[in-house]
């Protein structure tokens, strides 16, 4: 692995006001460095698509304006690049969706196809005030249900919810117990991938179970937004010890 120079270091610890991201901190680089597209790269999608590029994997942050990634992408450095959101859905084998929740449904209707086989990580919280009442359904239902209704054909894994952006900034590779992170899917497979990634990220994954208790960890439940440990998690979840 590559020694940074003091220009790496430098340009880690700039912020980029266009980003609104904050510094992050170095964590190991990743075992298996995977392709991923983010469909929404503001400060949850931008945040861990730093921590992504960081730690080795290759990332295509997109927007309908990607010129105005730019300082996004310098700050990611050599692994990242910008691009509309259906190069996003093209480029990754995995693909974070981190768009305000009503946007949801038309992200599927018009990449559900690109997608179509790939995991994607749904990482959009349902809030009754801004999308409408598909929030409210989906909440009654579990974002994991809903969400998988909307994806048709991915391999849909929800996860990095149950943080706010600023836990995402703040609190990745902290020392001592890192904060648990809540992870839930269907296939097996795509939740292993999933929590790597969520450990490339500097947290800690939780695996709760299928699509229909990501609702465990929506909105309004204990472990939402409270910076817990795994272990925390897996008592408030009642999970068995790891």
């Amino acid at each position: 692995m590559a020694l940074l120079t003091r220009r790496d270091i430098l340009a880690l610890i700039t912020v980029s006001a266009a980003a609104g991201v904050r510094p992050i901190r170095l964590g190991a680089q990743a075992a298996t460095p995977r392709r991923i597209g983010i469909i929404g790269s503001g400060q949850q999608g931008g945040s861990l698509g730093l921590l992504w590029a960081k730690a080795g994997h290759e990332v295509l942050f997109s927007s309908r304006h990607p010129d105005q990634l730019k300082d996004l992408v310098d700050k990611a450095g050599p692994n990242a690049r910008s691009g509309f959101p259906q190069d996003a859905a093209a480029f990754g084998d995995v693909v974070l969706i981190a768009v305000p929740y009503g946007a949801l449904p038309q992200v599927g209707k018009d990449y559900a196809a690109m997608m179509k086989g790939k995991v994607v990580i749904d990482v959009g919280n349902p809030r009754e005030d801004r999308d409408g009442p598909m929030a409210a359904d989906a909440m009654a239902r579990g974002t994991g249900v809903a969400s998988a209704e909307y994806l048709p054909g991915v391999r849909l894994v929800r996860a990095l919810s149950a943080l706010s952006f600023m836990q995402v900034q703040k609190e990745a590779h902290r020392a001592g117990e890192k904060l648990g992170v809540p992870v839930a899917g269907d296939d097996a497979e795509a939740v292993k991938i999933v929590a790597a990634l969520v450990t490339d990220a500097g947290f800690d994954p939780v695996i709760v179970g299928g699509l229909s208790r990501a609702k465990e960890f929506d909105r309004n439940t204990p472990v939402y937004v409270k910076g817990l440990t795994a272990k925390q998690i897996r008592e408030a979840l009642k999970l068995p010890p790891a």
